[in-house]
């Protein structure tokens, strides 16, 4: 297959007016198709919304969400009523964690499958990655959306490691021994396998890892995180995003490092206000709600994800046309409501992580005590930090409250007293009842 230097397939570059075209149509084919072959659909899409004049007409369509996924499966166990192919057209099948409930399941054709590999070969490939380099894939490979897609590093021909999620001490002897220079994991992971190194006596930064893709949480896309995890590495850190209920990663960054470039020709991208639905403009914040124009064992259409992201349309400089997701910046579940002021966590991470007296890691735990929200933020000291712990203390204190508006105590420990996580981290410490009334 001939590839450009610069793009994996030449839709990447596609005037935006035609790229619009062609979503319209294939929205429409989907629509079709989920209505002829899903009991599900053919209940839920009306009948004069089942071919759409514009791609601003999907607005008038009825939105879904994860729970309605999970009541489709559980009453029809295991695909549910959503599925639009019989059972033996389906080669794949990834699950959801189950955090918030049953593990829910994503059935894939194998046409499904192979355009899914094909698009992280594209994703890989817009990021830097060459048939030349190494690729370790540090990602859980059990049922998980993000496991197969170390075939799309395979497809572009790169030397490819399937590490998974193995001892970390192990996987650092793997890195020392194999020299990979392109690692994909979890931002929280990436941090924690640097000092895991450091304790081993290995120097992360002076590692053959140079390009460190990571998803799974907002980490990548907070500057100050990124840049902890790439000093740590003496590493580039691209932030890429999937969904578990769609495919694997779905956005990410190429190398110029503008946005998460969005795989449009197949999703189409909403972002929403999330009280009223109603579309927000570009550069503002909302909750991103997709639906899938090129998978059919499941389609999914306007799926409300519950991640809060802004976004812009303007073609990026690499020359690719797509949207760009300009922040990941968390999920409406994670979102604190302190006394009226909506915090994201992710908004209290940047500032410990601005700070080169904290190790970087932290903890957010609320309780309601007399009618009161009350917020302790746990964090640490390095070992190199010789000042005033109390003046520490009240100056993250001051600068939480000046840039978010909320007041908070702040606790800060010795370094390594809080809890390290080896994969995706939870951070958030919710303890109040009946939050939203």
């Amino acid at each position: 297959m001939g590839k450009s230097m610069e793009f994996w397939d030449p839709i990447e570059t596609m005037d935006r007016r035609e790229f619009e075209r062609l979503q319209l149509k294939r929205l429409n084919k989907t629509i079709e198709f989920s209505v002829k072959n899903s009991r599900y659909y053919k209940d839920n899409i009306p009948q004069g919304l089942r071919n759409l004049n514009s791609l601003e007409d999907i607005s008038k369509l009825p939105m879904m969400d994860k729970d309605d996924i999970r009541k489709d499966q559980e009453s029809k166990p295991f695909l549910g009523e959503m599925l639009c192919v019989p059972e033996d057209d389906v080669v794949y099948i990834s699950t959801s964690s189950g955090s918030t409930g049953m593990p829910t399941a994503s059935p894939f054709t194998k046409k499904d499958f192979d355009v899914w590999i094909d698009y992280e070969a594209r994703q890989f490939y817009s990021s830097g990655l060459r048939k030349s380099d190494r690729y370790c894939h540090a990602l859980n490979l059990s049922l998980f959306v993000g496991g197969p897609c170390v075939l799309g590093a395979q497809r572009i021909g790169a030397l490819s490691i399937h590490a998974g999620t193995m001892p970390s001490e192990r996987l650092i002897k793997v890195i020392e021994h194999f020299r990979p220079n392109f690692i994909w994991t979890t931002p929280s992971y990436a941090w924690y396998l640097g000092e895991t190194a450091d304790k081993m006596g290995f120097d992360p930064a002076a590692s053959s890892i140079k390009n460190i893709f990571v998803a799974g949480e907002p980490g990548g896309s907070i500057e100050n995180t990124r840049k902890r995890i790439e000093n740590l590495w003496d590493a580039k850190v691209f932030d890429y995003y999937g969904i578990s209920d769609i495919f694997g990663s779905c956005a990410g960054e190429c190398v110029d490092q503008n946005g998460l470039h969005v795989a449009e020709d197949h999703m189409i991208v909403e972002v929403v206000d999330t009280k009223t639905g109603e579309h927000v403009s570009e550069g503002e914040k909302g909750e991103m709600l997709l639906t899938t124009i090129n998978k059919w064992a499941r389609p999914l259409i306007r799926f409300r994800t519950g991640d809060i992201v802004t976004y812009e349309t303007e073609r990026c400089s690499c020359g690719r046309t797509s949207m760009r997701l300009m922040g990941i910046h968390g999920r409406i579940d994670d979102m604190l409501i302190i006394k009226g002021v909506n915090v994201m966590p992710s908004a209290i991470e940047a500032i410990i992580r601005s700070h080169p007296s904290l190790t970087g890691e932290y903890r957010i735990i609320v309780d309601r005590e007399d009618h009161l929200d009350r917020v302790v933020v746990e964090t640490e000291h390095t070992k190199k930090f010789a000042g005033n712990l109390s003046n520490l203390e009240e100056e993250l204190k001051n600068e939480i409250r000046s840039k978010l508006g909320i007041s908070t105590k702040v606790v800060i420990y010795d370094e390594e007293t809080l809890p390290r996580a080896t994969h995706k981290a939870k951070r958030l410490i919710d303890n109040r009842k009946d939050v939203w009334k």
